[in-house]
């Protein structure tokens, strides 16, 4: 096994060899240190996020084959990390109300009814005044607390209603208004002003208090955002087109009440006495900030917008308050309903709301002694989490501690097995870096693209080719089924290789109980599980005690049959080195018999049907000469150990120093055929013929062709090849499922460059290219 190690910048990357999945991480840093030079105590490894700590192993980590590690490596001044006692129940909210020192400079009054000239500013103290909330641009209900002179050559922004829950924001919280372009805004100064009496007015600072969000205490404000309290309601006859009036409007639900916004009017529509439609343009502070052709439906409450230096109003003279829409959609903020939304998620009751903890998470409501264990009082911590939202602190795993460990891994073998043997150095063990998806699992026949005499260094590349899946077991089927592919490897002495012939023994009879790999027959085999599956590829009907022989054998099954190189001590046909695909072979019989080890066995007689030339034969070594077939290696430091003998399959790294040049591409001979049918369904699929021009280039390659038809015809939201494939005007090819998907969605775009499509687009299947899609890769349609 190996990996990669790349330094935490990106410069360096360094491949470190001969490890096992059961290497600790000590012995790790020993290895980077004979790499890089870099002292184990100046070393910090990092995999996927997670900091590796010495006593831990790569499986631990779940560190896969040719995976990358960073490395961070540490200054000489650095002492390294130790866990931390530091408590980190949470962080401060960033919404948490600020502290209320306008409160202790606010000057006495007899009574809030009564307006007080602070001497500064245009309005009042105790003054009813309308505030825009910066973060989504609507207004909202105030009075005057306070008014200061804002420190010299300083702009204080404009704070939104800080704890406001974000149910509030009619889904436009992520709105925010820029403080210049509210400054620029010139609809809200009085047009006769001086100059100067405007520049002093960017100096003051009013501290208001919302009406309807009390909790949110004492609010700085900008004399942009603050304006007389609306209170002259205008009649339908005294709109008109480009008038700016103030019109309630919902962002989330057009059809219900929401909050209250400056719009311009833009169009005026009556048909009839009671048939009127108001469109207006929402108007969010800002010059860009506008939403267009947006739809009045209280048309008996629009008011006119005053203008600074309109007559104060104080709460003497009424409360002036606006119809908004209710704190909660669920129970219309009727205090006799309980409601588990807006009040108490366990209980749903609306009493002792001075009670309730209000989770920093999840934004829900829990009533203190509803809580389980319930809480005697508030808690002091600037931060709460509800049970359902709290971190388990003893699953957190800091800096510098150990992994804990997981029940899975503590059921698996290993971990209840008492033998050091070092299991992890078995490439079998690495896993699938990639998976067939070309085909299903369960196809018969040659795999689309891969040659016979293809030759991999590995099992696990097999596997992740699709011709042989299993990564260990020798057949690969289904009892109800049949078998899709075989390794021929010499596990039994017994067995008779001739090359287009040969027997294969079944599995079975060995006792491979917990962790083994290997083990001495200790009972009779028998036709079940994957023995049943290949003897259901014979063109016969099954016969479980004494075999059965087919009349026509080239009618069964096909069977894909790899040889190994681990069958050389019993046959001359099998390769020298990794594991061979050797074409198509049929079960010709099947039955049972006692074999050499003294147990009964189930044998396989399997003959080879292959149109393409065996490996062996004079025929198949000039083809696979021609198509410059040699052994697949993933490992990039196989190819430094012996430069010119393996196929590289991952490129070095350009930092990686390579004292020989890699060898040079081996060319490719053999050009792909194309059928007349092929090459007639090609000329008619005008629709891709850009497409198709680029595809034919690609001919000289070989099998190589085909996989870059696979990329040109890959559909870019499923990324697999196109099913079904829908031609865009475009020129771009998409399943239809997942173009219908996407129109459920409402997109309707090309999903590849967003090309409008339309709502009424016509998905029409491209039958030539889906024709021609499925004599390339047979199956591949198999189970989409």
């Amino acid at each position: 096994m190996w990996i990669q190690v790349r330094t935490i910048d990106g410069k360096e990357t360094r491949t470190v060899e001969d490890l096992s999945r059961l290497t600790k991480i000590e012995s790790l840093r020993l290895k980077i240190q004979d790499i890089f030079n870099v002292t184990p105590q100046q070393q910090r490894l990092f995999y996927r996020g997670k900091q590796m700590e010495d006593g831990q192993t790569l499986f631990d980590y779940n560190v896969g084959l040719n995976d990358i590690v960073q490395l961070l490596i540490r200054s000489q001044t650095d002492a390294p990390d130790s866990p931390t006692t530091k408590d980190s129940s949470g962080v401060a909210c960033s919404s948490a109300p600020p502290p209320d020192a306008t409160r202790d400079s606010q000057p006495p009054t007899s009574s809030k009814n009564a307006l007080a000239d602070p001497g500064i500013g245009v309005y009042k103290i105790n003054e009813l005044v309308d505030c825009r909330d910066v973060s989504i641009g609507a207004w909202f209900e105030a009075c005057i607390e306070n008014v200061t002179r804002a420190p010299k050559g300083q702009i204080t922004p404009t704070k939104g209603k800080v704890g406001r829950p974000p149910k509030r924001t009619n889904g436009k919280n992520n709105v925010v208004l820029n403080s210049e372009s509210n400054g620029a805004s010139t609809s809200q100064t009085d047009s006769t002003a001086a100059t100067e009496t405007k520049e002093r007015e960017e100096d003051v600072i009013y501290h208001i208090k919302y009406e309807d969000y009390p909790e949110n205490g004492v609010v700085e404000m900008r004399p942009v955002d603050v304006r007389p309290r609306a209170r002259t309601l205008l009649r339908w006859d005294q709109l008109q087109v480009g008038m700016q009036v103030l019109v309630n409007y919902n962002m989330e639900t057009p059809d219900e009440r929401g909050f209250w916004f400056d719009a311009e009017v833009q169009n005026i529509n009556q048909t009839s006495r009671t048939n009127k439609e108001l469109r207006v343009k929402i108007l969010l502070g800002g010059p860009g900030d506008i939403i267009g052709d947006c739809k009045v439906q209280f048309l008996d409450e629009i008011y006119q917008v005053e203008k600074p230096g309109a007559r104060a109003l104080s709460a003497a003279d009424g409360q002036f308050k606006r119809k908004s829409g209710p704190e909660c959609k669920h129970c219309k903020a009727d205090p006799d309903t309980e409601c588990r939304f807006c009040s108490c998620c366990v209980c749903g009751g609306k009493q002792d709301a001075h009670m309730q903890l209000l989770c920093d998470e999840c934004n829900m409501a829990f009533h203190i002694y509803c809580l389980n264990p319930p809480l005697a009082t508030i808690p002091d911590d600037e931060d709460w989490y509800c049970p359902t939202c709290k971190n388990d602190t003893s699953e957190v795993v800091k800096a510098g501690e150990k992994l804990k460990a997981s029940k899975k891994k503590a059921k698996m073998p290993s971990a209840t097995t008492e033998s050091q043997r070092d299991w992890g150095k078995g490439m079998a063990c690495v896993g699938r870096t990639k998976e067939c998806t070309i085909v299903p699992s369960n196809h018969y026949g040659p795999i689309p693209g891969v040659p016979v005499g293809t030759t991999w260094k590995f099992r696990v590349q097999v596997s992740e080719a699709g011709v042989h899946r299993p990564h260990v077991g020798g057949i690969h089927g289904r009892s109800n089924d049949g078998s899709y592919s075989l390794v021929l490897a010499g596990g039994f002495e017994d067995e008779v290789d001739r090359g287009d012939e040969f027997t294969y023994t079944g599995s079975g009879g060995r006792d491979l109980s917990g962790n083994k790999r290997i083990g001495e027959h200790s009972f009779d085999q028998t036709l079940t599980h994957m023995n049943r599956a290949l003897a259901l590829n014979c063109d016969a009907p099954l016969n479980d005690k004494d075999g059965a022989e087919s009349k026509n054998w080239r009618a069964g099954k096909p069977v894909r049959v790899v040889r190994s190189s681990k069958g050389r001590r019993i046959s001359k046909y099998a390769p020298e080195e990794g594991n061979r695909y050797d074409g198509i072979y049929k079960v010709v019989k099947y039955w049972p018999e006692i074999g050499k080890c003294g147990y009964l066995v189930w044998r396989y007689l399997l003959r080879r049907d292959d149109m393409e030339p065996a490996p062996w034969t004079p025929e198949g070594v000039e083809r696979i000469k021609k198509l410059g077939l040699a052994v697949q290696v993933r490992l990039s430091a196989c190819c430094i150990r012996s430069p010119g003998k393996y196929l590289m399959c991952v490129s070095l790294p350009e930092s990686s120093p390579v004292a020989e040049p890699p060898s040079k591409r081996v060319k490719i001979e053999e050009t792909f055929q194309l059928s007349e049918q092929q090459q007639q369904l090609i000329r008619e699929d005008t629709a891709n013929k850009k497409l198709w021009d680029e595809a034919m280039g690609n001919l000289k390659e070989g099998p190589n062709f085909l996989r870059k038809m696979e990329q040109i015809f890959m559909c870019v939201c499923c990324q697999e090849l196109a099913f079904q494939p829908i031609t865009t005007v475009c020129s771009h090819n998409v399943c239809k499922t997942c173009l219908q998907r996407s129109f459920r969605a409402q997109v309707y775009t090309c999903p590849a460059c967003r090309h409008d499509l339309g709502k009424d687009y016509m998905m029409t299947q491209n039958v030539t290219l889906q024709m021609l899609l499925d004599q390339f890769f047979p199956g591949y349609s198999k189970g989409r």
